[in-house]
């Protein structure tokens, strides 16, 4: 007995120890059937994991993952939940650690968060918010020592009651929304109160008002200071580099920073620097450099470099990160960098370095991080690469290797990066590659690898991003279905053959699979189309046949099958796709049926086309209004009927609008209005009958507007809004019955025409998520092409075959980036403009079947790009001007001008005839035409009656164009159209021709 009361006593005592040694707990250390918690705190913390009671669509949407849900279990001691620290003596609540635990909704400011009064650490970080604002009642929380919300979707104004918490050590608002917002107020007054401050993470938030030289009046404690893309401009004191405490400080992409890094007095105690993407003045020199003895960690990527001396950074020994990217550094790797054996990162991308990587690796065998990517290295990979025995990421990619991809990467066993995209290797893939069984992510896209890809990547279990695309390969592995973990596959544009494999199907993690351009024939196995976490399937331009099966799986967004010999029906299952942004079904002409309305409850669509295909029936008056993020409709080539969609809604994301080659009736509608980003409107080849739609001269954005081969009439009245048209690049109105004289004042308002621009980018949509590049069919130089994508710098006026009269205005002259130039077989009068020779970027010219007059202006000649001229069946006369593209056009490009001359015709022209006539030539000629044949004409007299009745016949027939005669002349022409072409002339816009 008394041996158990000694026993008791003792036990006690150790008990008071503890309370008094460990005056907290939290429940990752203490167990206890004491209840500690205050019944108040308890119900606090409940009422607040309560107040998030909605969950985002998918956990993957937090900034961290996996998340951790709360588990708090009421009715129990609220110091053993997860996350939450007690005092052991008061048992109040001091510290509270929710950091990613699947948050989502608005922290709102009478949360009950905030009567936990005592709370001296509280983390929040990696949640998500909602965008709410940070709460006022924040600045409550006055024992507060940590407060973390970096990462937390918060936004607006960060409140000036955080500097109420004067206790403060460390202070994270780091990576939110974007819109977070620290203004000079508020920073100063944090800068003043809190004193004991060491550490503030505010990147990502925007201080753009806050001056540089106000962060001298942060805390002298302070040893860690993060201001990433703050948006901070002028001057930064150099003394802030000099600050006796400060180890840690990011400045990273503050592009409007100015200033100089101090070259003496440096701060010892300076242990990470990043100075990247800001414009503070760097000097190369042994001074300046050798100050940085104490920094391990320096990133000066894009930075205002004075000097290039980089030999001076091999005596920074101490170095276990450095990144240099995007200096445009040129010459070879100096080979002092071969000193910095402690490196584990090197950073070299986006420079200019060439020859081969020299064999600087031998002794940095702590090497993790290898970035050589985007610079001009080329030949043999170095061999000392095999030592870096801990290299876990190596980047090659964009250079110019051309050796054999190395077999001793298999030696690299920690590998678990591999980018060697972009370089001009033309090899079978190395059997050995399957031996980096770790490898994460391995991409080998664009280059010239041949043959099949190697079976023993069936080793390679921990790959999730494999890219091999855009080479020649022509197998896949046996067994694919081993890549258990993959959840990206691109493999387009290779040479594949056989049948889709069907194991494909067993990689259940797979997200985006992508076997396009290839040659995979046969049906599509259903079993892809019932694999859960497939979001992306695209298998265009393949040989792909049959009927598309149902789709038994609800993730899919992003389908595209276009570009295969696909028959049958859309099976229903597609339009309950309720994720759906992208239906690309084009260039299938065996697929048939209606196009059902049910289409318009996919109300995340953003790319429809089905174009090219044989769909039937009306297009849904739908279509038009249904969905707010709509940004590409191609429904061109099919036989569909009936009426465009008359109703297009406010606010909507529409640029492309294809609706060609159908068979189309009514009119345009003029809510098209209300699609304020259309960039591009094809409605040809239809059975439009309408007047110009003038209102299309409102949209600010428009690029293309093709109304070609349909029944247009009435004049063109010009401009009625301030810089119509001024994006226009392709104005088609061909094959109408349109009149009156060309529409000057819009020829004036061409702005984009007028400019030359070098772009060689892709017209296409930019959506969030998707995009889409634009094609089109045009009458090119004397052929139907059909252009897969359209280049920014393409550029063509066509008003041919319409009933146009009046001269050739001078201000098309100024059109300087036009490509292509029709206006024939129309009704225009007066002489060809030289004014014409200034558009030095014309490949095709065609004024044919008009009433021109005069003679061929010497300015042509000028028009060093042109291929194709077509100047028949006018009434041209004088020498054909000579020399440069001229000499190569042959008599089809003058037949139908009796009063022509010289070479390429056989009519020679008389001594003399060579000299251009004087304007009052061209004056007489213009009245004559202009006026017509009135009773000047009569006053001629009987004698000259034969002559001028042959005359006025031949320009009768012409103007009113008889059937039988029109036909006669445009079929001599059309005989003539293949002579018209340049022989082995470069052509600088590729299409398809037809």
């Amino acid at each position: 007995m008394m041996g158990s009361s000694l026993l008791l006593a003792q036990f006690l005592c150790l008990l008071l120890f503890h309370s008094h040694s460990q005056p907290a707990h939290s429940s990752s250390n203490f167990s206890s059937s004491v209840q500690l918690c205050p019944r108040d705190q308890s119900l606090a913390l409940l009422q607040f994991k309560h107040s998030f009671p909605m969950m985002p669509s998918s956990p993957s949407t937090f900034p961290c993952y996996p998340p951790e849900k709360v588990l708090w279990k009421e009715g129990t001691d609220c110091c053993s939940w997860d996350g939450v620290t007690c005092n052991m003596q008061t048992g109040h609540v001091i510290g509270l650690d929710l950091g990613c635990s699947m948050l989502y909704g608005t922290l709102h400011s009478n949360s009950t968060l905030f009567s936990l009064h005592h709370l001296q650490k509280l983390n929040l970080s990696y949640n998500d918010f909602n965008r709410s604002v940070i709460s006022s009642s924040f600045g409550q929380f006055l024992h507060l020592t940590h407060l973390d919300l970096n990462s937390s979707n918060f936004a607006g104004q960060v409140p000036p009651e955080i500097s109420h918490l004067s206790r403060l050590v460390s202070l994270g608002l780091s990576s939110n929304s974007g819109e977070l917002m620290l203004e000079p107020i508020s920073f100063n007054k944090l800068a003043q109160n809190l004193t004991q401050l060491r550490e503030l993470y505010l990147g990502g938030v925007n201080m753009s008002l806050v001056v540089p030289s106000s962060l001298m009046n942060l805390s002298s404690s302070l040893s860690y200071l993060q201001l990433w893309r703050c948006g901070l401009k002028g001057e930064l004191p150099d003394n802030l580099f000099r600050r006796s405490n400060l180890q840690w400080l990011d400045l990273w992409s503050n592009e409007g920073l100015t200033g100089s890094f101090p070259q003496y007095n440096l701060s010892n105690a300076l242990s990470h620097l990043d100075l990247s993407y800001t414009r503070i003045s760097i000097h190369l020199e042994p001074d300046s450099i050798s100050h940085l003895k104490s920094v391990e960690k320096l990133y000066l990527s894009g930075c205002n470099f004075v000097g290039s001396n980089l030999d001076l950074f091999g005596n920074l020994t101490q170095l276990i990160e450095l990144g240099l990217a995007g200096n445009q550094f040129g010459g070879q790797i100096p080979f002092s960098l071969g000193k910095l054996k402690q490196l584990e990162h090197l950073d070299l991308r986006n420079n200019n370095f060439i020859g081969p990587i020299p064999d600087i690796f031998v002794n940095q065998t702590q090497l993790a991080w290898l970035r050589l990517s985007d610079n001009n290295f080329q030949g043999h990979l170095p061999f000392s690469l095999r030592n870096l025995k801990q290299l876990s990421r190596l980047q090659l990619s964009a250079n110019n290797f051309t050796s054999q991809i190395l077999n001793e990467f298999s030696n690299l066993t920690e590998l678990t990066e591999l980018h060697l995209s972009y370089n001009k290797f033309d090899v079978q893939i190395p059997f050995s590659l399957g031996n980096l069984k770790i490898l994460n992510s391995l991409t080998l896209s664009f280059n010239k690898l041949f043959g099949k890809i190697p079976d023993s990547f069936a080793n390679l279990t921990q790959l999730t991003w494999l890219d091999l695309s855009y080479n020649r390969l022509t197998g896949l592995p046996r067994q694919i279905n081993t890549l258990t973990g993959l959840t990206t596959l691109f493999l387009s544009n290779n040479q594949l053959i056989g049948h889709i494999p069907s194991l494909l199907s067993r990689l259940s993690d797979l997200n985006i699979l992508d076997l396009s351009h290839n040659f995979f024939n046969g049906t599509i196995p259903s079993s892809l189309f019932c694999m859960p976490s497939l979001q992306f399937l695209l298998l265009n331009n393949n040989l792909l046949y049959g009927q598309i099966s149902p789709f038994l799986c609800n993730s899919l967004q992003y389908i595209n099958f276009s570009h295969n010999k696909l028959y049958g029906q859309i099976p229903p299952s597609v339009l309950k796709l309720k994720h759906l942004k992208v239906l690309m079904l084009s260039s299938n002409d065996k697929l048939i049926g209606n196009i059902s309305s049910v289409i318009c409850e996919l109300k995340f669509l953003e790319i429809l086309d089905l174009s090219n295909s044989g769909f039937s029936g009306f297009i849904p008056q739908c279509l038009g209004n249904f969905s707010d993020g709509l940004s590409a409709l191609h429904l061109g080539g099919n036989n569909l009927h009936g009426n465009i969609p008359s109703i297009y809604s406010e606010g909507n994301s529409l640029r492309y609008l294809n609706f060609n080659g159908n068979k189309l009736k009514g009119v345009i509608p003029p809510s098209i209005i209300n699609c304020v980003n259309l960039e591009f409107l094809d409605l040809s080849n239809n059975m439009i009958d309408d007047t110009f739609p003038s209102f299309l001269e409102t949209l600010p954005k428009l690029k293309v507007v093709i109304l070609r081969s349909n029944k247009l009439h009435g004049s063109l009245k010009g401009p009625t809004v301030k810089d119509a048209f001024s994006k226009l690049q392709i104005f088609d109105l061909s094959n109408n019955n349109l009149s009156g004289p060309l529409p000057t004042e819009y020829f004036n308002n061409f702005k984009a025409i007028m400019s030359v621009d070098q772009d060689m980018d892709y017209m296409r949509t930019h959506n969030l998520t998707t995009t889409y590049v634009y094609s089109v069919k045009l009458a090119w130089k004397g052929l139907e092409v059909e252009f897969s994508k359209i280049q920014i710098a393409l550029t063509t006026l066509d008003l041919s075959c319409n009933k146009f009269t009046g001269k050739i205005p001078e201000s098309l002259g100024k059109l300087k980036s036009l490509i292509q130039l029709n206006l024939s077989h129309n009704s225009l009068i007066g002489y060809i403009q030289p004014s014409l020779g200034n558009l030095t970027n014309l490949e095709s010219l065609d004024l044919s079947s008009n009433l021109l007059a005069g003679r061929i202006p010497q300015q042509l000649v000028d028009l060093t790009f042109l291929q194709v001229l077509n100047l028949s069946y006018n009434h041209l006369e004088g020498p054909i001007p000579q020399g440069k593209q001229f000499n190569t056009f042959e008599n089809g490009s003058y037949e139908g001008n009796l009063g022509l001359c010289g070479f390429p015709l056989q009519v020679k022209c008389n001594k003399g005839e060579g000299q251009q006539p004087p304007p009052s030539n061209f004056e007489k000629e213009d009245s004559m035409f202009e006026e017509g044949f009135g009773w000047k004409a009569i006053a001629m007299g009987y004698g000259c009656g034969f002559v001028f009745g042959v005359s006025i016949g031949y320009v009768v027939f012409r103007a009113r164009k008889p059937a039988w005669f029109v036909k006669m002349v445009e079929d001599s022409a059309h005989k003539n159209a293949k002579r018209l072409r340049r022989k082995n002339a470069p052509a600088r816009n590729g299409g398809r021709r037809h």
